[in-house]
């Protein structure tokens, strides 16, 4: 009787289980899995070398917060690639958002840091964010860069380009280029911040 019981338990909780996770399938569609976020990457890393000349000096800046991540393993394979160590460093852009004074707003914006612990002057910025969308984050981020510094040129990397652009912002190198209705979203999730690596629709 008892393994009757735990039988009918576990045909029980595997019905539950299928029934939310078809439940999840039929809104949520995955754009990139695991390795094809990893093939992107290098692909990124692949075209920043190819659009390199000799004595440029590069330096890799992440939007926080999943465009640090992606900054940092696209910085990661720029340093062995080009045989030099590439500087990395994190951008916060929420004071330099057009949203920041909306009376509508939901919440506060909570401030962090901006890390970048070297010269920006003179140095080919490659700009990192996970999504490229409406363009305004990107706005914002080239505000803050120039408050910090006069770069020779800012070029800008995303994992994932979607069409639906609000300002005239357009990436030089994307991983993925699609477009998507408007009620879609597109989540982007890293091992280092959510325990594994996707892109989703939902």
């Amino acid at each position: 009787m008892r393994l009757l019981n735990r039988v009918l338990v576990d045909i029980l909780s595997t019905t539950v289980s299928d029934f939310w996770n078809t439940g999840l399938s039929k809104n949520m569609e995955v754009l990139l899995s695991s390795d094809k976020i990893a093939d992107c990457i290098t692909a990124l890393a692949d075209e920043i070398v190819l659009k390199t000349s000799k004595g440029d000096k590069i330096a890799v800046i992440g939007i926080r917060s999943r465009g640090e991540i992606l900054a940092k393993r696209i910085s990661d394979i720029l340093s062995k690639k080009l045989k030099t160590k590439i500087p990395c460093g994190t951008l916060d852009i929420t004071l330099y958002r057009d949203d920041i004074n909306n009376p509508h707003g939901d919440s506060q914006p909570i401030v962090r840091s901006t890390e970048i612990g070297f010269d920006i002057d003179d140095k080919i910025i490659i700009l990192v964010d996970d999504v490229l969308y409406t363009g305004r984050s990107i706005r914002a981020a080239m505000d803050a860069l120039i408050d910090l510094g006069r770069p020779k040129a800012i070029r800008l990397a995303v994992l994932v380009e979607r069409a639906g652009r609000e300002l005239p912002i357009a990436a030089d190198f994307a991983g993925l280029k699609i477009d998507l209705p408007a009620e879609k979203n597109v989540q982007v999730n890293f091992v280092e911040s959510d325990g594994k690596d996707r892109v989703i629709a939902i």
